[in-house]
């Protein structure tokens, strides 16, 4: 019974070796023969931006605070009344606190003679989505300087903003063009390498990017995305 009992033993410790070996093996031959190439297909579109923040600055200085604040108010109204005029709607124009200097109480500021002690800057901002509408009114800005308002600041504290906020509206219509570029390259590589072009393995949507189409037209948007697919390869 002991003898019997060993020649079970190496029985099924050869043919647990066997079947294990036949298992790596079979492993082994279906990885060499699961063939794929991996493409990236690339939609992109250009769309005019649909929401539009535009900033304008303007100055007042003087001695006087309280002249100065009255100065703002005038100045103010005058915007507002300019921008108006012009078909923009006044929910769509808002107003910051006035930002006050006062050249005096400055550390730094050495003992210079100023002119002018006092120097107050606020800022209307326009906030709408009729962007060719604003656009207009933005090439009329210098008939705010006719009526003595004094416009200042640089380009980025009045860079004007352009958005593109549909995206949701265009994905779907993207990411079906992007899968059908990359399954174009895929086909054209399985032809080159005489396979036929399976199914689909892995997939993967890469985000989405909204730019500037160039730095002169700021209000025309670059929408793209890029998908990247593998595909199973056969002969």
């Amino acid at each position: 019974m002991e003898k019997h009992q060993v020649y079970l033993s190496i029985a099924i410790i050869l043919a647990m070796a066997i079947l294990g070996y036949f298992i790596r093996e079979t492993a082994i031959s279906f990885k060499e023969f699961e063939r794929t190439v991996t493409v990236k297909g690339l939609a992109e579109q250009e769309h005019p931006a649909d929401v539009v923040i535009w900033p304008i600055q303007f100055t007042e200085t003087g001695n006087n605070l309280e002249e100065i604040y009255v100065s703002l108010e005038t100045s103010a109204n005058i915007v507002k009344q300019f921008l108006i005029e012009r078909g923009i709607e006044e929910e769509a124009i808002s107003f910051s606190t006035p930002n006050m200097t006062d050249k005096s109480a400055q550390r730094y500021g050495g003992n210079e003679n100023y002119e002018f002690r006092y120097v107050a800057a606020q800022n209307v901002t326009v906030y709408s989505k009729q962007v060719n509408d604003v656009r207009k009114v933005m090439g009329q800005l210098v008939e705010l300087g006719k009526k003595g308002i004094t416009l200042s600041g640089d380009e980025y504290q009045v860079r004007t903003e352009y958005l593109f906020t549909r995206l949701n509206d265009i994905k779907p219509e993207m990411i079906e063009q992007a899968t059908k570029e990359a399954r174009q390259v895929a086909q054209k590589f399985a032809e080159d390498s005489n396979s036929k072009l399976g199914k689909i393995k892995t997939a993967s949507q890469g985000q989405f990017s909204i730019s500037d189409r160039d730095n002169n037209t700021p209000y025309i948007k670059n929408i793209r995305v890029v998908s990247t697919i593998e595909y199973y390869l056969s002969d």
